[in-house]
Order: C-alpha cells, then sequence, then structure tokens
C-alpha cells in the first residue's frame, strides 16, 4: 500500500544552520524517495494558537512548510524513523494514497 506522507514545519526552523525543510528534503533523496515537495504556507498557526501570516510584515515570519511525499507504507516509516532525531515531536501525518498508472 502506498501513503501520502506530511511532514508539518515552520520556515525558521534550522537544524545545524540551514534549513530544517531543506535537510528535509535532502534525506529524503539520499534515501531513496522518488520525489518529495516542500510546499510554504502564506497563513497557519499552531499548537501556541498564533497566526504566522505572509501580507503582514510584523506577522510573515515562521511560515508554514509542509514536506510531502508518496511512497510504499514500510518505506515511508524507515525513512520518517530514520530521521527521528530532526523530526521528534513533529506532526507527521500519513494516509492511505492510490498512484495513478
Amino acid at each position: 500500500m502506498a501513503v501520502l506522507v506530511r511532514i508539518f514545519l515552520r520556515e525558521g526552523e534550522e537544524f545545524e544552520g540551514r534549513p530544517l525543510f531543506r535537510e528535509v528534503i535532502e534525506r529524503l533523496r539520499g534515501e531513496g524517495i522518488a520525489g518529495a515537495t516542500a510546499l510554504k504556507g502564506i497563513l497557519g498557526y499552531g499548537t501556541t494558537g498564533e497566526y504566522h501570516y505572509e501580507g503582514i510584515e510584523a506577522l510573515s515570519y515562521d511560515l508554514p512548510v509542509v514536506v510531502e511525499f508518496v511512497d510504499e507504507e514500510e518505506k515511508a516509516l524507515a525513512v520518517i524513523e530514520s530521521m527521528e532525531e530532526i523530526l521528534k515531536e513533529r506532526l507527521i501525518s500519513l494516509e492511505e494514497a492510490r498512484i495513478w498508472e
């Protein structure tokens, strides 16, 4: 079964001085995931309830970023586990996906 994985991050999060979303994408590529996309949100809020909005300069920092990829469930879970040190306490969702062929 294929799954769609979404990893919810924030634009300002870093890992070793680099954007965390970029580190995740590069690790996914290194683990053989066929493709992944980082999507930047224009409006969002998280567990703190604070809005992050691109249209107002004072609030246009730390915008939501979602990294998505589709792969077989077993491989997706293994890749997520391999990134546990950088993804702990992050919201990660998985849902069944049908791949159009």
